[in-house]
């Protein structure tokens, strides 16, 4: 967009700045840019969703820059993957100085101390009295398997329950624990068996309906359950739901799982969305902003909880040298501001887009922890249309803001934790001018 640009200079944004955004030149696609499609749509498997024509070469903080010099600002951090924001220079520090150390040498069958430094920390930051065991994985799917494991290997028991609208991730466990969209299942059971959903928020249908008709709790080892639910329409619960499904948990002796892995590390302005309703879980999921984009995911458990034996789990690639050090560094920093600022900012974000909400009529019901927010596209009428966020989405793209949708019609909005109040601004500025061009 021309016309619109945050104040950001070179003196204030830190090493790699790469220019105000957004700042779009050219059309969109631009010809490199088309250049770079058309031959990943030769190779790439049909599968991936590829939201916007967008080629990034190189990315600063909450700035992004295609291969046609085109800048965008970014309001969905990869995901809710890019805590710190892109390329912090003390993450990129970090790395670099591992890089020259030690790459890898599998922390399943040898010792080094970016993964030891980094268990220690998890076991600080996580909630709950009492020493904690952390495994160290590649991923969230990754996480949410071996916690999977981790509850029937603990509590001798198989059935597992989780809740409508749930993403856990795309392997074969972690899928059947999924359970956001039918295309994500289609074609592709039978998958993981004694896995049961319930509407999202609802404990009592956990024992009028589960309990009454299909099992009995002492055969369900554990609840998976996200504190705060990314992919499924960033959804906060009522206040009482989890600490509902806490005392029903340890009525029964079933696991709490808190799958954190979206909404952890600080996003919500708290280390993790379950303190904002003080509830400790049996075991925390994390993955995600972790480690500012370095792939690396986290199941941090109870001791008396993680109490395999040696060999019963494993990973080859699972706390490489390099993502501990990222993930270390990026600690530091959230530690450090990063989440006093998703807090404070996080107040600021609502309040800009309840007054969006108020004279643009197809956006409603405001929403959000920190810097994870979201609203809900509706027709004039109030009917959620997924057409009319397509067309928001596009049209705010075309104006250099990167956004994503969730759930079957909200938009949501998770930027690094770095952004600043000018350029949370002017995103939502440029938001505001889309949505005045939706008819």
């Amino acid at each position: 967009m021309l016309g619109i640009q945050s104040n950001e200079s070179k003196e204030n944004s830190g090493e790699g700045w790469i220019g105000p955004a957004p700042e779009i030149t050219t059309k969109i696609p631009g010809p490199i840019a088309k250049s770079m499609i058309e031959r990943d749509h030769r190779h790439c498997s049909p599968s991936n969703t590829r939201d916007y024509p967008l080629v990034a070469k190189r990315a600063s903080g909450s700035v992004v820059e295609d291969v046609d010099g085109n800048r965008f600002l970014d309001f969905a951090a990869g995901i809710a993957v890019c805590s710190t924001g892109h390329c912090h220079p003390k993450v990129v520090e970090a790395i670099t100085k591992q890089a020259n150390t030690l790459i890898h040498i599998c922390g399943s069958d040898f010792y080094y101390e970016p993964m030891i430094e980094l268990m220690e920390r998890l076991n600080k930051i996580v909630p709950g009295k009492g020493n904690k065991r952390i495994f160290l994985t590649n991923s969230g799917a990754e996480a949410v398997e071996c916690a999977i494991k981790l509850a029937r290997h603990h509590t001798k028991r198989k059935r597992l329950i989780g809740f409508h609208g749930a993403f856990h991730g795309r392997t074969m466990g972690a899928l059947s624990l999924t359970c956001s969209k039918a295309r994500q299942k289609e074609y592709v059971g039978p998958l993981v068996p004694m896995i049961d959903h319930v509407p999202y928020g609802d404990v009592e249908a956990i024992e009028n309906q589960l309990f009454k008709y299909k099992m009995q709790p002492d055969e369900v080892a554990a609840i998976f359950v996200e504190a705060y639910q990314g992919e499924g329409g960033y959804i906060i619960p009522d206040a009482q739901f989890l600490p509902k499904l806490r005392a029903l948990c340890d009525k029964h002796g079933i696991l709490l799982v808190c799958d954190e892995i979206q909404s952890g590390s600080g996003r919500t302005g708290k280390w993790f969305a379950c303190e904002h309703f003080n509830v400790v879980p049996d075991i925390v999921l994390m993955a995600k902003g972790i480690a500012s984009g370095m792939p690396i995911g986290a199941i941090i458990a109870k001791e008396e909880i993680m109490d395999w034996p040696p060999g019963a789990q494993g990973s080859t690639y699972g706390g490489n040298p390099v993502a501990c050090a990222a993930a270390n560094a990026t600690l530091d920093l959230i530690e450090n501001g990063l989440m006093q600022n998703a807090a404070k900012l996080g107040v600021r974000m609502n309040a800009s887009l309840e007054e969006i909400a108020s004279k643009r009529k197809i956006i409603s019901n405001v929403r959000g922890f920190g810097l994870m927010g979201a609203v809900d596209v509706v027709t004039k009428s109030g009917k959620p249309s997924a057409e009319i966020r397509t067309r928001i989405l596009n049209a705010a793209f075309a104006r250099g803001l990167i956004l994503l949708g969730c759930g079957e019609t909200s938009i949501r909005f998770c930027p690094p934790l770095c952004i600043n109040e000018t350029q949370l601004d002017v995103g939502l500025k440029v938001l505001d001018e889309a949505l005045s061009t939706i008819s």
